[in-house]
């Protein structure tokens, strides 16, 4: 089974998108725009404090009629969110994913926060492996030799 680090190299040298927890909503969500991504991690001075996502947005801005000019990331990201380390495995990670709900993970390397991965990457990263898979399975009994 893959691990988070196979992931995130065949994932290529993708940045890592943070904001602090004192800029706006509006900040985060035209960052996120920008950006391709549905979350941003929170920092302050360099450490994980949470994570803001579309989700986070449209639950606790859109819906409550609050401003996203005026609200501060802090009022609505997820502190403490779970992280994983780059030598987790993929089935691991799927499986917290699927049980609490989220779409991303940030992957923490002895305790230096270092990326983040997406349900999407692991998605993408299976979907690989089993094309990869099908095509052996494909060969062996064509009798082709690998």
């Amino acid at each position: 089974m893959k691990k988070v680090r196979d992931v995130l190299s065949a994932k290529g040298n993708d940045d890592t998108h943070s904001i602090s927890p004192s800029a706006t909503v509006w900040d985060a969500i035209k960052l996120m725009t920008e950006k391709g991504v549905g979350a941003l991690l929170v920092t302050e001075n360099g450490a994980l404090v949470g994570i803001v996502s579309e989700r986070d947005y449209l639950k606790k801005v859109a819906l409550m009629g609050r401003a996203s000019q005026t609200t501060a990331v802090s009022e609505i990201m997820t502190a403490n969110p779970f992280t994983v380390s780059p030598d987790q495995d993929m089935e691991a990670c799927m499986q917290l994913m699927t049980e609490k709900r989220i779409r991303h993970l940030p992957v923490v390397d002895k305790g230096k926060l270092t990326a983040m991965i997406s349900i999407r990457d692991l998605l993408e990263s299976t979907m690989e492996e089993q094309k990869y898979l099908i095509q052996q399975l494909e060969q062996y009994i064509r009798g082709e030799s690998y």
